[in-house]
């Protein structure tokens, strides 16, 4: 059984307590008061067989905040509730880090990478060019894995295996809440989980929050963010054949899946995700920030 632990919390991101209750289950009651309904409602409505299917068990977790903590470690079957992030390192096989502020990301990784324990890292996976070289070996080596929940969305596993039958694609268009660099790597991470080209440059030249990705063979992705909006995750595929809509809204089996990648990675110390995958999508995210601020057409992977 590989023992995981858990580092949290950034705001409005709930994935501790998600992710945690999909390993190990969960106390009805504790979730209840813990805060998070959208969360518990749709691990309410799964069966029972679809939890703690793993051979896995979070055993250890941390948070900035000793009260959420406990109250992350009595809705989710957690033993070891910790004051300091390098309390874990004694109990666990691997660790997932899961808050997407990714300031944090480098200085709550570095303990673990340094003993050699395995490292699941909540998107993005980084917003600077110095941490992301400082990732680069370890995604090569099988010691970090990082991702969108949304690179798994069971919504999109038609296109993925039959994007044949859409003929052409002109055009991926997606909309989604919030902001590019949290929020905006959901969906760019999905659709070229699809598409399996690289990203060239972006433009950001419009008024809104809207960036504009060219790919290697000239086809394009179109992601708006929406800001303070209603729950929209929302990809568009527009192909010579075929034309669809697909509402992302599946989060339990695509952070489910997400923990299964993670875990081959753990045991197989093999990469789940190719580490040039992850490290496009950052350097989209990058330059996606750098036209946004410039209002400019940036090149990916320009930024050294």
């Amino acid at each position: 059984m590989i023992r995981l632990g858990i580092l949290g919390f950034s705001e409005g991101n709930g994935h501790p307590f998600s992710f945690s209750a999909i390993v190990n289950g969960f106390d009805d009651e504790a979730m209840a008061r813990a805060g998070w309904p959208v969360i518990h409602r749709y691990l309410r409505a799964r069966d029972a067989s679809e939890i703690a299917r793993f051979d896995a068990r979070v055993v250890a977790a941390w948070m900035p905040d000793p009260q959420m903590a406990r109250a992350l470690c009595d809705a989710t079957r957690i033993e070891r509730c910790c004051d300091n992030v390098e309390d874990l390192i004694d109990h666990v096989d691997a660790v997932m880090i899961l808050r997407d502020d990714a300031a944090s990301h480098r200085r709550l990784a570095e303990p673990f990478l340094e003993r050699g324990i395995p490292v699941f890292i909540d998107k993005p996976l980084a917003t600077t060019v110095a941490d992301l070289d400082f990732f680069r070996p370890h995604l090569a080596m099988a010691r970090v894995m990082s991702c969108a929940g949304l690179r798994f969305a069971r919504e999109l596993d038609e296109p993925r295996a039959e994007l044949a039958s859409w003929g052409t694609i002109r055009l991926v268009r997606a909309a989604v809440v919030n902001d590019w660099e949290r929020y905006g790597i959901h969906l760019l991470e999905a659709a070229l989980t699809i598409l399996r080209r690289r990203p060239v440059e972006v433009d950001a030249s419009g008024p809104h929050e809207q960036v504009r990705v060219r790919l290697d063979d000239d086809s394009m992705i179109d992601v708006v963010c929406l800001g303070a909006a209603p729950k929209t995750f929302r990809l568009d595929l527009f192909g010579s054949e075929r034309v669809t809509s697909h509402d992302l809204a599946d989060n339990f089996t695509a952070f489910s899946r997400t923990i299964a990648a993670f875990l081959r990675m753990v045991r197989d110390r093999q990469p789940s995700i190719p580490p040039e995958d992850t490290i496009a999508v950052v350097e989209t995210v990058l330059a996606g920030r750098r036209a946004l601020a410039r209002h400019s057409i940036e090149r990916v992977g320009g930024e050294r």
